[in-house]
């Protein structure tokens, strides 16, 4: 088959429609029932049950994730898509970043695509992805081979801009610590060597040396143990530094240079440094230009016209990085707030609940189930999707 009809759209567009209003009541369910990384139990039962009606077979807790499922329709040949949710909360702001509506919109393509299996081959896969927000669901997902012989992974995310994809860096975390020896500060201060004074001097280091990191390049850092008494000069100091880079290769690069700040730091107050990272955190996000397009090109139905993002902007991270490592992947952003506004704010949570809201969760997952279409039923689309993502991945981008 080539590129789908105009009335395979259009069928996929009011499958998608009839159900506006159960979409919309899971969408408001899930804001209404916010819960958080790994706890999102209630959200689980919600979409899985509705697939289950849709014709989907259903497994959960999947790579041992309670909270993550697979719900599979199709006859196993031909090509693979998989429609990716989101669905826990942010600590006291709830919905604050709209995964209430990545998982509508998700929902609604799956099921407007599983019902239209007759009219081609394929199989369609609506991932449940826990604890975006914190563990990263996706990594352990990918890792777990669930997006093995997936042809394209797709999802979209509420937001402040209107772009067909998202600067999302890689990411992961850093604790350093530093070993001195106590002292009391008065009665005998040169034997004391201060842990805190080198966990400080490394903070000094780290604002200087941020003045030239490269773009997408950024370290924040907060101290997890300043010592006990003022009275005594601390032995031990520890902080635990959020590091981000444009690249996966570019993080390994800051990794190593805080690894080196630390024993700069170390060497100059006599301390010791023991640094340690935690986990390999997130890839960055390698958009498939060929698959995103086709996705603006189906949004613009609606009204929504998505454009590039402004170069040089980054917009945080995402364990979509480590799926859109291994296959064709989109991450595109639609806005429900103005881009004068910010995700992870009360504002955003009220979008995200807001007629607004519900007009882009319908848009974005009538143009998620044309796009998985296109995938499913033009070889030639799912070849140049391929490729691109092979040159990708050969340039390191």
């Amino acid at each position: 088959m080539g590129e789908p009809s105009d009335d395979l759209y259009a069928r996929l567009r009011q499958e998608c429609g009839r159900r506006a209003d159960d979409l919309w009541e899971v969408g408001r369910s899930l804001h209404e029932d916010p819960e958080l990384a790994y706890e999102e139990h209630r959200a689980v039962r919600l979409l899985t049950r509705r697939l289950e009606r849709g014709g989907f077979a259903v497994e959960t807790g999947t790579a041992g994730l309670g909270t993550a499922f697979v719900a599979r329709a199709g006859r196993g040949r031909g090509r693979r898509v998989a429609l990716l949710m989101e669905y826990d909360a942010l600590p006291g702001l709830g919905h604050a970043c709209g995964h209430n509506l990545i998982a509508a919109a998700g929902l609604g393509a799956a099921l407007a695509l599983g019902s239209a299996l007759d009219a081609f081959e394929g199989e369609v896969l609506a991932v449940g992805a826990p604890a975006e927000e914190r563990g990263g669901g996706k990594v352990a997902l990918a890792e777990a081979g669930v997006f093995d012989g997936v042809d394209a992974a797709l999802m979209f995310h509420p937001g402040v801009h209107d772009w067909s994809w998202a600067p999302l860096t890689a990411q992961t975390q850093v604790r350093v610590g530093f070993h001195g020896r106590a002292a009391h500060p008065t009665g005998d201060p040169t034997r004391g060597i201060d842990a805190l004074a080198a966990l400080v001097q490394l903070f000094n280091t780290v604002a200087v040396v941020s003045r030239r990191l490269p773009p997408g390049s950024h370290v924040q850092g907060i101290v997890t143990d300043g010592g006990s008494a003022t009275n005594i000069v601390p032995a031990y100091a520890e902080g635990l530094f959020g590091l981000r880079a444009a690249t996966s290769a570019a993080l390994d690069s800051l990794v190593a240079d805080v690894g080196r700040w630390a024993e700069g730091v170390a060497a100059a107050t006599g301390s010791t440094a023991e640094v340690t990272r935690l986990g390999r955190g997130y890839a960055h996000f390698r958009d498939n230009d060929v698959l995103s397009d086709r996705f603006s090109r189906h949004i613009a139905r609606s009204g929504i016209r998505l454009s590039q993002p402004a170069g040089g902007v980054y917009l945080g991270s995402s364990d979509i990085g480590d799926v859109s490592s291994r296959v064709p992947a989109i991450h595109p952003f639609v806005a429900i707030l103005g881009d004068d506004a910010s995700d992870h704010t009360p504002a955003f949570a009220r979008a995200a609940a807001s007629e607004r809201g519900r007009a882009v969760m319908l848009a974005a997952a009538e143009a998620l189930a044309c796009t998985g279409a296109d995938v499913l039923t033009d070889a030639a689309l799912a070849s140049r999707a391929w490729a691109r993502q092979h040159e990708k991945t050969a340039a390191g981008l």
